[in-house]
């Protein structure tokens, strides 16, 4: 069946409208698409970061090197007998302050007594002869050897009292320093020996802790220069001290100057306890402080956010040139009464939009335009 010209040309342009009005509805559809999802950055809403700031004020600030030691008295002392005796006289307990040759125990003596008496007697007997010979000797009646003999024998009787004193002495044990009898190990009665220990003694005003400086250290340090000292065991008290000596040479196996830091007698402060020592290298007392929370470090650099205008905030790099525990302060780029972020820092980026605590919420905004569109 042949199909007319007429109509074939008809089928061909109603193709035509159909594809027309297909594409032409696609277009629109794409348009209605674009205009209705998508904003400009212009109308799109940047959301603030809430954050705290503080404003800096001026303050003290220390340097300080910190260092762990255990302390110990330079002048601790033990007390040895120097005779085989038995005890008869125990003077001190433990806990006693003693001062230097004070008595503190007494050993049996008879003996010692006796070869005293025996000597001294012997030495009056041997002056008297050699001061006979002597005269004799003057007026060339006797020989100078019969003269030297008398002197030698007088010599000999000097030198036999003062043995016979000094063991004598050795029965009374007397305490070589001033300080606190800290041990005691002898009781009453006993027999002791030559060389046993009996007691230690301890000087509390000799009280010292060791630490060990790295030597790039050492510039900063000087005899006299104030430390502090605080102790766990203490509850945290803070006691004071200086440097009382500096070690004239490094340790070459660990690249240390041995530092003696003294510190007078301070109730609490014992031999043995261990302590936190730190050496105060420098102070000042009117220094810009930036509270060490507000700071962002980032590698080898340290950054704060400053409060601007219109509540974005700077990234400001800082290099202190004095710190502490708590505090920096910067060489350069902040003032006082500048405003930094102190808390929600770690998420900011230069230029960020902020909120402060007391700032209206975002929604609480939303709702008052909301409200306000009902009323009208």
């Amino acid at each position: 069946m042949e199909i007319s010209s007429s109509k074939m040309a008809l089928v061909i342009v109603l193709g035509i409208a159909v594809l027309s009005t297909g594409c032409g509805g696609g277009d629109a559809s794409s348009r209605t698409f674009e205009q209705g999802g998508g904003e400009t950055d212009e109308e799109r809403k940047i959301e603030a970061i809430p954050v705290e700031v503080a404003a800096l004020e001026s303050g003290r600030i220390e340097a300080t090197l910190r260092f762990s030691a255990t302390l110990e008295a330079e002048r601790d002392v033990q007390v040895f007998a120097e005779a085989t005796r038995r005890v008869v006289n125990l003077l001190v307990e433990e806990g006693d302050t003693v001062t230097r040759d004070q008595l503190l125990v007494r050993l049996q003596d008879e003996e010692q007594r006796s070869a005293l008496a025996k000597a001294s007697s012997q030495l009056a007997q041997r002056e008297r002869e050699f001061n006979r010979q002597k005269s004799l000797f003057d007026q060339k009646l006797v020989s100078e050897q019969v003269f030297i003999d008398a002197e030698y024998q007088f010599d000999q009787a000097s030198i036999a009292l003062e043995d016979a004193k000094r063991e004598l002495d050795y029965t009374e044990v007397r305490a070589p320093i001033s300080g606190v009898v800290t041990e005691r190990s002898v009781n009453l009665g006993d027999f002791v020996s030559v060389n046993q220990s009996l007691f230690r003694i301890v000087d509390f005003d000799s009280i010292v802790a060791r630490i060990y400086v790295p030597e790039q250290e050492l510039p900063r340090l000087e005899r006299r220069q104030p430390a502090r000292l605080t102790a766990d065991a203490l509850g945290g008290l803070v006691f004071s001290g200086d440097i009382d000596r500096i070690s004239p040479v490094v340790d070459p196996g660990t690249g240390t100057i041995k530092v003696t830091v003294a510190t007078p007698r301070q109730k609490g402060l014992r031999p043995g306890m261990y302590v936190q020592v730190e050496l105060v290298t420098a102070v000042h007392d009117e220094a810009i402080r930036i509270p060490k929370k507000a700071l962002v470090y980032d590698n080898d650099q340290i950054f704060v956010f400053r409060l601007g205008e219109e509540r974005t905030v700077e990234r400001l790099p800082i290099t202190a040139a004095l710190e502490d525990t708590e505090y920096m302060e910067p060489t350069e780029g902040l003032a006082l009464g500048d405003e930094i972020v102190i808390a929600g820092q770690s998420g900011l980026k230069d230029g960020a939009k902020v909120r402060l605590p007391g700032d209206p919420e975002p929604e609480d905004e939303d709702e008052d335009e909301d409200n306000g569109e009902n009323d009208e």
